[in-house]
């Protein structure tokens, strides 16, 4: 199978995200609540690393306003710490 060409691939941005309520059906939920599940596949997040209490979630460029809303306007103990273009940035 081909590659994609660079241009074709779809820009990720990694959230850092801590809480006590951090769980990957939190997660979910908190984002399906806000943009429902045509923004849910838009945003494409792919959980890639999970500690207690810290997940580090890959999502789409073009979603990352609306991912933001829906942890802001979330009743759960869940927050984005930090934004970042790569992994390696963020520290778990």
């Amino acid at each position: 199978m081909k590659s994609l060409k660079p241009s074709h691939r779809e820009r990720k941005r990694y959230l850092l995200i801590r809480g006590n309520d951090v769980s990957r059906k939190n997660i979910e939920n908190v984002i399906l609540e806000f943009v429902g599940v045509l923004g849910y596949a838009e945003a494409s997040p792919n959980f890639i690393k999970s500690e207690k209490g810290r997940v580090i979630l890959a999502i789409n460029r073009g979603a990352l306003d609306k991912v933001r809303a829906s942890f802001v306007t979330s009743e759960k103990d869940i927050r984005i710490d930090k934004v970042s273009g790569s992994i390696s940035k963020l520290s778990l």
